[in-house]
């Protein structure tokens, strides 16, 4: 049996391609995201929605639908060699490249008679199509004790250092803790680690340039037209 999904809204994300993506919500509190809803979806589609603190956010992988799919893949928390099965990842090469994002909800808005939603610890990229919203309900979907496999841990962080001539002095905090926070993460691929490469990552409209050696990342240079954490001029 096959079934239409049409997407609901869209992404509006300071990470405009996939290298620098958190891999998971909330590995970067300051990356903040839009979610701008399809015109048919009005100002009572959302009602009683500020209630919430956080929100479930199902969407389509829609970079990842030319790669197809996979039914072993390589968690980047294994280390980037080792496989296990699709359904026990969160691939985005899955049969259907449907994803499920954890956001905060800082704000329920319209502009231009567009509803949007406000949300922090974005993992996902520019232009995302949302299919589905749901309210998340702390004392039925929070389970602490929880099995967690492979990723019982959260993943180790980089220490980060601005090179004096970076151009960190030409950005606001908010930016600066968007681009640290994010590449504290260790964007690079899992099986990487080349000392002196120097690595390129877009953010907010801005390239951010960087090394890492020895568990510590340096950025070099910031250039471009520079934005807001949000994503916004």
């Amino acid at each position: 049996m096959s079934y239409t999904i049409e997407a609901v809204a869209t992404i509006r994300s300071p990470y405009t391609q996939k290298f620098g993506i958190p891999r998971q919500p909330h590995l970067v509190p300051a990356a903040r995201c839009r979610i701008e809803f399809a015109p048919q979806f009005g100002a009572d589609s959302v009602r009683g929605l500020e209630g919430f603190g956080y929100i479930w956010v199902q969407f389509v992988f829609h970079d990842a639908l030319a790669e197809g799919w996979a039914q072993m893949v390589r968690p980047p928390r294994l280390g980037g060699r080792k496989k296990v099965g699709v359904f026990a990842s969160r691939s985005p090469h899955r049969p259907n490249h449907l994803g499920l994002s954890l956001l905060k909800l800082e704000a329920v808005g319209q502009e231009n008679g567009r509803v949007f939603l406000e949300c922090s610890g974005a993992d996902l990229l520019d232009g995302t199509p949302v299919v589905d919203v749901k309210p998340y309900i702390p004392f039925v979907e929070a389970r602490p004790d929880a099995a967690a496999g492979f990723a019982a841990e959260a993943p180790p962080q980089l220490r980060v250092k601005w090179q004096p001539e970076s151009g960190a002095d030409r950005l606001d905090e908010a930016f600066r803790l968007l681009i640290e926070q994010s590449i504290a993460q260790d964007p690079r691929p899992a099986y990487q680690d080349i000392p002196g490469r120097e690595y390129a990552m877009a953010v907010g409209g801005a390239d951010v340039r960087f090394l890492i050696e020895e568990g510590c990342a340096r950025i070099i240079a910031v250039s471009g037209s520079l934005k807001d954490a949000n994503g916004s001029k």
